[in-house]
């Protein structure tokens, strides 16, 4: 039951229902407070002649002197016809000479003018509130007339519609009225209330039930849980935000299993190709040792040699490992420097001349005269040359052809790389670059490659903003593509 009265039906629902109530009781006061206010304006409108009949029609003076008792049986007349109002004759200053009120509690000497000459000079048509003598906590509406004798201004007529024993019967009256306006008022709005609450919040928390389902399945597993609503409104926007999310998440896992998928791939690789040299080392040493006497100086050197090379292999596939972590860490940043892409692209070539002349492949160097300097890490770029060279020299065979070829345009360097290798498949080329992928294509007489050497490549050309383009056929060859901008601004992010 706490729990019940706890939830988010009972909270809006009560918050709605207090919001009612503070507005009906606001809603009462400004009506009470408004047709307080017409009333007096309604009385000032039906009585404002009546301190001018006062005036004109009375001896209020006598020999230049307050006709006391004329004035007394004027104000006894006037209370007797109209006994909600209260009479009172002030001076020019506004000090009370005479008056009639019952109960004579008067507590002013003086009333303020201002609102009576605002009154007399509106000709009587302006609605205007004065103090009341006895009441001075009060205003109230009033009648205001100037009193002439002898073409002299002597003072004013002042009277006040609704004296205090009047205030007080109608306040009697008019409150058993606003208990029971209240009430009536309460009662409706508990009403309005528990409709509005069972059928307004009642349909928003039910949308709201239904997001929380939807989500509470989503936790339990079932991925493809997604919120559907009608209408538009806040709730919608949340489902529609949700529902991307989710599909992000999805996404996101999937990737993320690819990834680990792609992870275990290259594990087994690089354990395939560790285990690889580590064993053909491992073996040569054990024939050595074994065949120490037997062995003559060539077959040893030749173990030897087959064991340093080995041992290279293996530690260019480390290197290659730490420099790939390295900058997916951003620890290896750019060391910034201008240069000749010309003379190094000539001084790879001449490295790796020896290597192609070994396996009988053609390698030609071409490029344009005037080749601008570039700005870059010179050994990054090294490295990004070699790396493309080694995989056309592993893929090319015998009798092949590798050209370098190196030439301009207004606002990059251009370098190409192209091989008459075997070429790269169609559906492998997206994923080259990709650190777990592993392309499906063998060179002769050596193991698959865990594509290290081009995810370097890409990193590398990353961080210097060099833009990359492949081309390929199967069996045709594959041609690296490199701009690299004239005005280079290195990609440090």
């Amino acid at each position: 039951m706490k729990k019940f009265f706890s939830s988010l039906f009972w909270k809006i629902s009560s918050t709605f229902l207090l919001i009612l109530i503070v507005m009906s009781i606001v809603y009462i006061y400004i009506s009470v407070t408004t047709a307080q206010m017409y009333f007096q304006e309604t009385r000032q409108k039906l009585n404002n002649n009546i301190a001018r009949h006062i005036a004109a029609d009375n001896p209020i003076y006598m020999d230049d002197t307050v006709n006391t008792s004329a004035l007394r049986q004027v104000f006894h007349n006037v209370m007797v016809i109209n006994p909600s109002i209260e009479v009172y004759l002030l001076n020019t200053e506004g000090n009370i000479l005479a008056y009639y009120a019952p109960n004579h509690t008067v507590k002013l000497k003086r009333v303020p003018l201002g609102p009576i000459n605002k009154f007399i000079a509106s000709n009587d048509n302006r609605f205007l509130l004065g103090v009341d003598p006895k009441n001075p906590d009060k205003q109230k509406a009033f009648s205001a007339a100037k009193v002439y004798y002898h073409n002299e201004f002597k003072g004013y007529i002042y009277v006040i519609l609704g004296g205090r024993e009047y205030e007080n019967a109608s306040q009697l009256l008019f409150g058993s009225y606003i208990l029971k306006l209240s009430l009536r008022s309460m009662i409706i709005a508990l009403i309005m209330a528990l409709i509005i609450g069972i059928i307004s919040i009642g349909f928003i928390i039910r949308n709201i039930r239904k997001i929380v389902y939807v989500i509470r399945d989503f936790k339990n597993g079932n991925l493809q849980a997604r919120i559907n609503l009608d209408g538009g409104g806040e709730l919608n926007e949340f489902a529609s935000s949700f529902n991307d999310m989710a599909d992000t998440i999805v996404g996101n896992i999937d990737k993320i299993k690819r990834m680990d998928n792609q992870r275990r791939d290259l594990v087994a690789n690089v354990s395939h190709d560790l285990r690889t040299p580590i064993s053909i080392i491992r073996g040569y040493v054990e024939t050595v040792l074994i065949k120490e006497d037997q062995l003559s100086k060539a077959e040893r050197r030749k173990y030897l040699e087959t064991i340093l090379s080995g041992t290279d292999r293996l530690l260019n596939l480390v290197e290659e490992l730490f420099e790939l972590s390295k900058l997916e860490a951003k620890e290896s940043l750019p060391d910034k420097e201008t240069f000749s892409l010309a003379e190094l692209l000539q001084d790879i070539h001449q490295k790796n001349l020896l290597t192609a002349e070994t396996k009988k492949i053609k390698f030609n160097l071409n490029f344009e005269n005037n080749i601008p300097f570039i700005t870059a890490d010179i050994g990054m770029m090294e490295k990004v040359f070699q790396n493309l060279l080694d995989n056309s020299l592993k893929f090319t065979p015998a009798g092949g052809e590798i050209n370098i070829k190196l030439k301009k345009n207004e606002h990059a360097v251009i370098v190409e790389i192209a091989d008459s290798g075997q070429g790269i498949a169609e559906n492998d080329l997206p994923y080259i670059f990709d650190r777990y992928y592993r392309i499906k294509r063998v060179s002769k007489g050596s193991s698959e490659g865990t594509g290290l050497g081009l995810a370097i490549v890409k990193k590398i050309a990353d961080l210097h903003s060099i833009i990359i383009e492949i081309k390929s056929e199967v069996n045709k060859g594959t041609s690296f593509i490199l701009k690299i901008p004239i005005d280079l601004k290195l990609n440090t992010a």
